[in-house]
């Protein structure tokens, strides 16, 4: 059973950056981030697998990087160039190699960009 703990999110006005962390309790195959506006349904950000194969959500592509550090079982998440779309809670999450849907889900975190 994986745990995760994510750090990170607030409040940012338009244009600004944010960073997000998230922390497993051990080694994962994939992980990466979705997030939830209000009145919307949970999508996806982005993800990253063990050998840094990254995929981005064509929303965020540009402006949002993934990585990570396997050895500290750690995904970060650089947010530049925000937008008030962008406002939404985001979750940290992790899989294995055989879906990209995720096993996991961290407790979420409050993005909020003004404009």
């Amino acid at each position: 059973q994986v745990q995760l703990v994510e750090s990170g999110g607030g409040s940012v006005q338009a244009g600004g950056s944010l960073s997000l962390s998230c922390t497993a309790s051990k080694h994962t195959f994939t992980m990466g981030w979705f997030r939830q506006a209000p009145g919307k349904e949970r999508e996806f950000v982005a993800r990253i697998d063990w050998s840094s194969n990254i995929y981005y959500a064509s929303s965020v592509k540009g402006r949002f990087t993934i990585s990570r550090d396997n050895a500290k079982n750690t995904v970060y998440l650089q947010m530049n160039s925000l937008k008030p779309e962008d406002t939404a809670v985001y979750f940290c999450t992790a899989g294995n190699m055989f879906s990209a849907t995720p096993d996991t889900w961290g407790q979420g975190t409050q993005v909020t960009v003004s404009s």
